[in-house]
């Protein structure tokens, strides 16, 4: 089932109406859509290179609201629809984990998870459910979600076709890479200067 609605999204993307689809994918996909906006995002900015920023820009505020939405569902609706969610996706367990984090590290687990392939929707939910700071995880949300699909419209409309291989294949240990050497610095500057 998930094949197949991993090729419905796909075929979105080739469709007149792409970029409202893109929209609306990414706004789901931040509170509960299994498929990421990517799979729109790369064939669209490879078919029309020349609108990258656009159709990255559109799946950035998308993103976010959608994450707003999830937020939502974390502070108000956790417990009836939630918790669901959080089970749905096998987290349930380091969900109590994450909350705990949220008072001191909510901007870089947000900022983090945010870049990576790991599902939004989890972090945006119990973002809520933790009561993160709006403000923070806004700020959080806006930076990493734009980060990464301005980065990923750049490097296609960059290098075209070749380099979409490489993104699928290596763009979430790239942003680990890159996210750990924000940190080390953030580290480095909190405590040792």
């Amino acid at each position: 089932m998930l094949r197949r609605l991993y090729d419905y999204t796909m075929g979105l993307a080739s469709r007149p109406q792409a970029k409202t689809f893109l929209g609306g994918i990414a706004f789901v996909e931040s509170s509960v859509f299994p498929i990421p906006p990517d799979v729109m995002l790369i064939p669209m900015v490879l078919a029309n290179r020349k609108e990258a920023w656009k159709i990255a820009f559109i799946c950035s505020v998308f993103s976010v609201l959608g994450g707003v939405f999830g937020y939502l569902i974390g502070i108000f609706f956790f417990d009836l629809v939630g918790g669901e969610i959080i089970e749905f996706y096998g987290y349930t367990d380091k969900f109590l984990r994450f909350t705990e984090a949220y008072d001191e590290w909510g901007v870089w687990i947000v900022g983090f998870f945010g870049l990576t392939p790991f599902p939004y929707k989890v972090i945006t939910i119990a973002s809520g459910a933790a009561k993160l700071n709006f403000a923070i995880f806004i700020f959080a949300s806006v930076l990493s979600r734009s980060a990464r699909f301005f980065l990923v419209a750049w490097l296609l409309q960059k290098y075209g076709e070749p380099i979409r291989l490489f993104i699928e294949k290596y763009l979430g240990l790239l942003t680990v890479a890159f996210f750990l050497v924000l940190f080390g610095t953030f580290v480095l500057l909190r405590y040792w200067v």
